[in-house]
């Protein structure tokens, strides 16, 4: 890690992360371990149908520290906590650091987007935000990563070549060369720095 990636790493004060396909299973490899202390708010989009009803949180907390959530209107984002997108609603971060929750049209056929969340991230967070792009089938969460890079943001996407699908990691690394490409298990250990960082 170079000097220019350890000084992002040091200021992150969010964290968001995109999956899709795959994405269940890369997300149980990077967050459970993480400590109930962990400084920063975790966001997460992953993908799902609009007409079914997501058990991620009651599934994330039996195996998690941290507190684990679906985002709600309004809720402002707190550290040592993870966030997740409820099917059907697009998740965005307002400038107060507080959750809005729209139902725009779908992006890349999906509501909620990736790149909605990290755009609207990237205007909040600025240069304080970390941006993880992880296995996925279509392209949603490349445009999201770049503006989180061109803010100054700490940029990190799962390395195609060990991703169940790697269509959504190289649509990110060829709109913009982020600042890591890493395996689940650095990702993990990467988190646990942020959250020591931040304490």
């Amino acid at each position: 890690m170079n000097e220019i990636t350890q000084a992002k790493l040091q200021r992150v004060k969010a964290v968001v992360i995109g999956a899709s396909a795959g994405g269940v299973d890369a997300l149980m490899d990077i967050l459970p371990g993480l400590p109930a202390s962990f400084g920063v708010p975790l966001v997460v989009v992953l993908h799902l149908s609009e007409s079914h009803h997501s058990q991620l949180a009651e599934i994330f907390q039996r195996r998690m520290f941290l507190q684990v959530r679906e985002a709600a209107d309004k809720e402002t984002l707190v550290p040592g906590t993870l966030y997740f997108a409820p099917p059907g609603y697009h998740l965005l971060v307002e400038t107060d650091h507080s959750l809005s929750l729209s139902c725009e049209a779908q992006v890349h056929f999906s509501r909620p987007s990736i790149d909605v969340l990290m755009e609207s991230a990237a205007d909040a967070y600025g240069l304080h935000l970390a941006g993880i792009v992880l296995t996925g089938a279509n392209a949603d969460g490349a445009k999201g990563l770049d503006k989180i890079g061109r803010q100054g943001g700490l940029t990190v996407v799962q390395d195609p070549a060990e991703a169940r699908m790697p269509v959504m990691p190289e649509a990110a690394i060829r709109l913009r060369q982020p600042d890591l490409i890493l395996d689940l298990k650095s990702i993990h250990r990467l988190l646990l720095e942020m959250g020591k960082n931040s304490c």
